[in-house]
């Protein structure tokens, strides 16, 4: 089964790092990603920019809003995802639960739902 790991960081906390210690967490998280994929577990792996590069539409009575930065205010916002294939949640959580990005942020582990298309006859 896949389940979508989406890490939320403090962009704060990144601000705060030294420029060696920013690139030794980013060096861990390319080798845990390689050692996911090698073991069939990672299907993707993607960071996003910060928030402030940002957009978030609404779509109102077919009218488009768009507002600058995510539309909540939050200490932690979206850093990026990943798709794991795991075997159930209790195997996606021990996975998650090594995600170098655990230890500065928090990861929200859950589960793909795929969609059918239903015949309505149409």
């Amino acid at each position: 089964m896949q389940y979508l790991c989406l890490v939320y960081v403090e962009e704060r906390t990144f601000d705060e790092m030294s420029e060696r210690d920013g690139q030794r967490l980013t060096n861990e998280n390319i080798n845990h990603d390689e050692d996911l994929r090698r073991r069939g577990h990672l299907i993707d792996a993607v960071p996003l920019h910060p928030v402030s590069a940002a957009t978030t539409i609404r779509v109102r009575d077919g009218k488009v809003a768009t507002t600058d930065g995510p539309f909540a205010e939050t200490k932690e916002h979206l850093g990026g995802f990943i798709l794991i294939e795991a075997r159930d949640l209790s195997e996606a959580i021990q996975i998650a639960a090594k995600m170098p990005m655990a230890r500065i942020g928090s990861i929200e582990v859950r589960p793909v739902m795929p969609l059918e298309r239903a015949d309505l006859g149409e």
